[in-house]
């Protein structure tokens, strides 16, 4: 992924991104709020001032050419529902404090995200069905397979190929600095992951997990080539002057977002 620029918005920009959609994983940089959520912090779950927060949100959605009434996330829960918006809707401030952790689309002009610091955000785009898809995977996430999940959304509810959608791993806490014990390895065991995949052994009880490579595996396990997904493979833990991270900051930190958008067609 290359690093762009949109206004002020620095960004990594996917290459799923293209003239029919904007989309894109945020950095820290840019906004108003104050330490220890400097700057760009787009998530409503944190001690930052509201106020901080709507105005970063704001500069995101007028930086890609909507409004901050368009700009659209949910109050995420470590689940795997999904909110399908398939007809237009002139008010969406009632979806904010629905608890899911993703968000599929194919209303133009209406830029869906997830907010994170370390948990991965995955993007998906059928450019033939014109539908797009924002989706939060942390491991209680992972552990049920969201990212199938949005994937037999899209195929079910819009009638999409998984031959032509394509999908963008944004960055996330790597397997560095992941450190996680046996209650997650037991999740992940039982509900059938390949866990020795993406699980290396490290201290006495521990394991050093990689998210990005389990949500991988589960797109292409959902039908998806290996050419169709790409990963950005930062580590939001080792960046620390690109973006926030839960564990690295002890939970006080701001959120960074994945977010995409299908573009209005004049």
């Amino acid at each position: 992924m290359e690093m762009q620029k949109a206004g002020k918005i620095q960004y990594l920009k996917p290459q799923l991104s293209g003239p029919a959609v904007a989309a894109g994983f945020t950095t820290r940089h840019e906004g108003v709020s104050r330490p220890p959520y400097n700057s760009l912090n787009l998530g409503s779950n944190t001690l930052d001032s509201p106020h901080n927060v709507e105005g970063n949100r704001s500069l995101l959605a007028r930086s890609f050419g909507t409004t901050l009434d368009r700009f659209l996330t949910v109050t995420q829960v470590h689940g795997t529902d999904l909110l399908v918006i398939d007809s237009p809707n002139p008010e969406f401030s009632h979806f904010l404090k629905l608890e899911c952790d993703g968000i599929v689309t194919n209303q133009p002009g209406l830029m869906i995200a997830v907010c994170v610091a370390d948990c991965v955000p995955v993007l998906l785009h059928d450019p033939v069905q014109k539908v797009v898809a924002a989706l939060h995977a942390g491991w209680q996430g992972t552990v049920a397979n969201i990212a199938g999940k949005g994937i037999e959304a899209m195929v079910s509810i819009f009638s999409s190929n998984p031959k032509d959608i394509r999908a963008a791993i944004g960055p996330a806490i790597a397997p560095c600095c992941y450190e996680v014990d046996a209650p997650v390895r037991d999740a992940f065991k039982k509900a059938g992951a390949a866990w020795d995949l993406f699980a290396q052994p490290g201290a006495e009880g521990k394991w050093q997990l990689d998210l990005p490579a389990a949500n991988r595996k589960q797109l292409m396990d959902a039908g998806l080539g290996a050419d169709q997904i790409e990963v950005e493979g930062l580590c939001v833990s080792c960046t620390q002057e690109l973006f926030f991270s839960y564990r690295r900051d002890g939970g006080d930190t701001g959120r960074q977002a994945g977010f995409i958008m299908l573009e209005v067609q004049q």
